[in-house]
């Protein structure tokens, strides 16, 4: 951990050395060339552009083109309900978490809100289940720096709701302490199970609520041969529904980040939920085999089947050349085969495949915010805070108000927000009240990140997680309009006294390292507003964001 850490400030300090004063102009429109997409194919993959020029996978000609939610959505849980599905997500260190995504074609995906208003901790790769008329939600809660009250580093929860829509309960202990990714499925003798990483399996109380039996070896993962490159062997994300006279267990294994043909989707089988489990002859389902393909690190996929009968597997991979963006959500068909097995037969993704026949609901949502209400939650998530810190957050009467605390960044009250373009720009007012400083940052952790913030006399710089030595000549103001705009990882900032002038910083940044194999931390490089400092708080306005060509 610490050479990673050594090596990127080696980078920093380097790329600051050549960096150039601060000059008044104009800001220039997206002029940067777009880098070339790392595919199988030499033609470079179109989406279609949606609000605020985001793109969206629907091509609107019956066909679409991956990811289907683009950013940061990693670990997809996916319900069918109906000619409905929902999803949802890992959240980690967001609050509130678990935001629930509506679908009835699988590609495109409307928000309903959060699911968990109040996290217990660190929130891993969760699972949707349905029964008896009612909806769960099993939880990983892994123990955080604000969470010491969790016995375990691995602690197993449960919410339920009439809804998916809900309202949710609280989190309610399952007492399973160690294990992550539950599976939950009814097996043929009709008692609930959960299924775990590593093989371990507990059985659950008919109103899933408790345990009703001790934690048990279950399953062993299929492994691949030794000399495959990969991160770690990892058994985890198992996923199980029952189809005809078998249940199917679909299992990730060889590590989700690391080198980018590690991560994969492997089966298994049995007519019994209790075994024995045959393994797939054609395992692994899906693996990334070269790190010229498009998309990387593939795996951890729930298998369901579509609007007209066609399957498909939902999964999460790496963008090449922008893992900056995190693991996002694909969706590729599967086709059942004679023997009872399936195959994946979406081919080359950097390419479109036929969309499912279900009708398209309102895609995505705005990530600008005039912030006459609140969409914490949906938009916006608290970052890295235990759940009484959400009263430092208020929304509504066309401001963001953050109350202060800590000495910056990294120990300051942050939140955030998602996005999944290649290259954006975002926009906002900043506002100092009592002894805070504030500002507008791209974040990757609270050990990893860049941007600006001002104090009332200076202005600070962040770039590699800390506060850098450039003296950035910017005037000694209270109130900021700041902009930083990422073009195609080549991040530049702005800031101005009225909205209009705008005046260059210094100092560019190439910010392709801030991602997971940098600090080993599953998250994604992402628009943060921060608020720090003994006392005070700031005041943010008129977000805007602008996805660019």
């Amino acid at each position: 951990m610490e050479s990673r850490r050594s090596a990127l400030k080696l980078t920093a300090l380097g790329a600051l050395a050549a960096g150039g004063s601060a000059t008044a102009r104009t800001l220039p429109r997206a002029t940067v060339p777009a880098a070339r997409c790392a595919t199988a194919t030499d033609a470079a993959p179109q989406w279609r552009r949606g609000i605020e020029g985001q793109r969206i996978a629907d091509l609107g000609d019956g066909r679409f083109l991956n990811p289907v939610l683009s950013g940061d959505y990693p670990d997809p849980s996916v319900l069918k309900d109906g000619d409905d599905y929902y999803m949802t997500h890992s959240s980690f260190d967001s609050a509130p978490g678990l935001l629930i995504w509506h679908s009835r074609d699988l590609v495109n995906w409307r928000p309903l809100g959060p699911a968990l208003a109040k996290p217990l901790g660190t929130v891993f790769a969760v699972d949707i289940a349905k029964h008896d008329g009612r909806y769960f939600i099993y939880i990983p809660f892994m123990k955080a720096p604000w969470s010491p009250d969790l016995p375990s580093f691995a602690n197993t929860y449960v919410i339920h709701a009439p809804s998916m829509a809900g309202p949710w309960s609280d989190p309610i202990d399952l007492k399973i302490g160690g294990l992550i990714d539950p599976g939950h499925v009814v097996g043929e003798d009709g008692h609930r199970y959960l299924f775990f990483n590593d093989g371990k399996r507990v059985r659950l109380t008919p109103d899933g609520l408790a345990t009703a039996g001790p934690v048990e070896d279950a399953y062993k993962a299929w492994h691949y041969p030794d000399d495959w490159i990969t991160e770690a062997f990892s058994p985890e994300g198992p996923k199980l529904f029952r189809r005809g006279d078998w249940f199917y267990l679909v299992n990730a294994v060889g590590g989700t980040s690391g080198p980018p043909t590690g991560h994969m989707i492997v089966a298994a089988r049995s007519r019994s939920i209790h075994g024995p489990w045959e393994n797939c002859p054609h395992n692994p389902i899906q693996r990334t085999r070269s790190r010229d393909e498009m998309w990387w690190s593939r795996g951890h996929a729930t298998c369901v089947e579509g609007p007209g009968g066609q399957w498909v597997m939902v999964y999460h991979g790496y963008e090449a050349g922008f893992t900056t963006l995190g693991r996002q959500t694909l969706v590729e068909p599967i086709e059942w085969t004679a023997d009872g097995w399936f195959r994946a037969v979406g081919g080359d993704l950097s390419q479109p495949l036929p969309k499912p026949k279900g009708a398209a609901v309102p895609h995505g949502m705005p990530h600008s915010d005039d912030f006459a209400s609140s969409r914490l939650g949906t938009l916006w998530n608290l970052y890295n805070s235990a759940p009484a810190e959400a009263a430092r957050v208020a929304i509504g009467n066309g401001a963001l108000a953050l109350q202060a605390r800590g000495k910056g960044p990294s120990d300051g009250t942050v939140v955030t927000q998602q996005v999944g373009d290649r290259a954006y720009e975002v926009t906002v007012e900043v506002e100092l009240e009592g002894g805070a400083q504030g500002g507008l940052l791209l974040l990757f952790d609270d050990r990893l990140f860049l941007g600006m913030g001002i104090d009332g006399s200076r202005m600070v710089s962040y770039r590699g997680g800390k506060a850098s030595y450039w003296p950035e000549p910017a005037p000694a103001v209270r109130k900021m309009h700041m902009r930083i705009v990422n073009q195609d990882q080549i991040v530049t900032m702005y800031y101005s006294l009225d909205g209009k002038a705008w005046t260059r910083h210094g100092v560019r940044s190439e910010v392709s390292g801030y991602n997971a194999n940098t600090v080993d931390n599953l998250l994604s490089l992402r628009p943060a507003l921060f608020a720090s400092g003994p006392n005070g708080r700031v005041l943010f306005r008129n977000f805007r964001y602008r996805a660019l060509a």
